[in-house]
């Protein structure tokens, strides 16, 4: 299925696998990729030498094209990106927009650059600075999200840009994917479908947890770190809802010292990235520090398993799923139903 992605990339489906925090690793990156797909690193939650090392596990284990994502407002950014430029990584995508220096660097080594964006004129803005193409993501997306469903949202940033654009939020099969493409995108991206395969290394018994939900089992609450952000309904989040002020400043600031731990980043590092948040995203201080409370809750869940102590961010389709393939069988069957799907449009014709 020969696509704008599949052409700018050089992957053979135009199905991304998303950078999710504490899932998207080495063997789910190489399992996409091997499949098939366009597989990205999440690097945010990564130290500079764990990411150098993933890099080097990634290609160890594929020779197909992959990608890293990047935090823009990192305070070794540039490092990170020099490091991919080193390590011949094909894409660079970036959960905010990433500066136009930024852009332009990585556009003369020929790494292609794909950011996330959430608005047309955001798409407008990175179009604009060099990007390759964007990822656009509707409400019915996991984690950080906006109020527009992907059905408004794609078709606005299809008039608004040239580039190739990646539609996000809501997608899991065959179908989705046709539908995408009939509205003009060059393929989807998906992180929900992909964490809930057999080569995802979040613990079996959260990915059962996420199987057992229906179409109501998540909620987008600003609890957790102060921004729209949709996870699972669980005894933790609602706990999240009913606390003070106080009691999650007090926690966001327990787990910005255990981030800075994991991490290593010193305090004035931490501080400089809250300064670029800040400023970028126009927050107040204390949603600032409540950033700092997610990595960690999402570590308690995706990591060690702790449904009790962690937020587990999910997409709505979390209420379709009902099984664990492998990247190889849903990459194929999303494409395979893709097809047929357009041949009925054929016939209808």
């Amino acid at each position: 299925m020969r696509t704008a992605l599949t052409d700018l990339v050089g992957v053979r489906h135009p199905v991304v696998q998303t950078g999710m925090g504490w899932v998207a690793g080495p063997r789910l990156v190489s399992a996409t990729a091997e499949a098939g797909g366009l597989g990205i690193l999440a690097s945010a939650t990564m130290t500079y030498a764990e990411l150098e090392a993933a890099i080097k596990e990634t290609r160890s284990r594929t020779a197909e094209p992959f990608g890293v994502n990047l935090r823009a407002d990192a305070h070794d950014a540039p490092e990170r990106i020099d490091l991919l430029i080193r390590e011949h990584v094909k894409v660079a995508s970036f959960a905010l927009a990433p500066k136009p220096d930024m852009i332009a660097k990585l556009n003369d080594a020929g790494v292609v650059v794909i950011p996330s964006i959430g608005a047309a004129r955001h798409a407008e803005k990175v179009a604009k600075w060099g990007a390759h193409a964007v990822i656009v993501q509707g409400g019915e997306g996991g984690g950080h999200t906006g109020g527009v469903a992907t059905t408004l949202l794609l078709p606005s940033v299809l008039d608004a840009v040239d580039i190739p654009v990646i539609a996000a939020g809501g997608f899991f099969d065959g179908r989705g994917l046709a539908a995408a493409l009939a509205y003009g995108a060059a393929g989807i991206a998906m992180g929900t479908r992909f964490l809930l395969t057999q080569e995802s290394t979040v613990p079996d018994a959260v990915k059962h947890a996420y199987l057992q939900r229906d179409l109501n089992g998540t909620v987008v609450t600003t609890r957790v770190d102060g921004l729209p952000h949709r996870v699972l309904r669980s005894d933790l989040v609602e706990h999240l809802e009913k606390s003070g002020r106080i009691s999650s400043l007090a926690r966001a600031v327990t787990n910005a010292a255990r981030f800075r731990r994991h991490t290593g980043l010193g305090w004035r590092a931490m501080i400089r990235e809250g300064l670029a948040m800040k400023h970028g995203k126009d927050l107040t201080w204390s949603q600032v520090i409540m950033a700092a409370n997610t990595p960690m809750l999402l570590r308690a869940g995706l990591v060690e398993g702790r449904t009790d102590a962690g937020v587990l961010a999910s997409g709505q389709v979390a209420g379709l799923l009902g099984d664990l393939p492998t990247c190889a069988d849903l990459i194929e069957g999303i494409v395979k139903d893709a097809e047929a799907a357009i041949d009925r449009l054929r016939a209808v014709r």
